[in-house]
């Protein structure tokens, strides 16, 4: 959770489009649906920049895909 986010109580909803390369990482993730607050929207986008995806195969040969991925922003209660 972005500490500014935190500080001021901000919650929402992003939702990203990533590229997910034969290899398995994020090859580009776009902000599709912003949560209207940009601290939380590259939050979400540098979090799936580190994440390890299970690539798309044609056969056995793993190929170049699309994923969509919803990441809430929510505080504790």
């Amino acid at each position: 959770y972005p500490g500014l986010a935190l500080r001021r109580s901000w919650e929402g909803r992003v939702i990203l489009r990533i590229k997910v390369l034969p290899n398995g990482r994020a090859g580009s993730v776009e902000v599709t649906k912003s949560s209207g607050k940009p601290a939380l929207d590259d939050a979400a986008v540098e979090a799936v920049r580190n994440w390890k995806f299970i690539p798309a195969k044609r056969g056995d040969t793993p190929i170049e895909g699309f994923a969509t991925q919803t990441i809430d922003f929510k505080l504790p209660e």
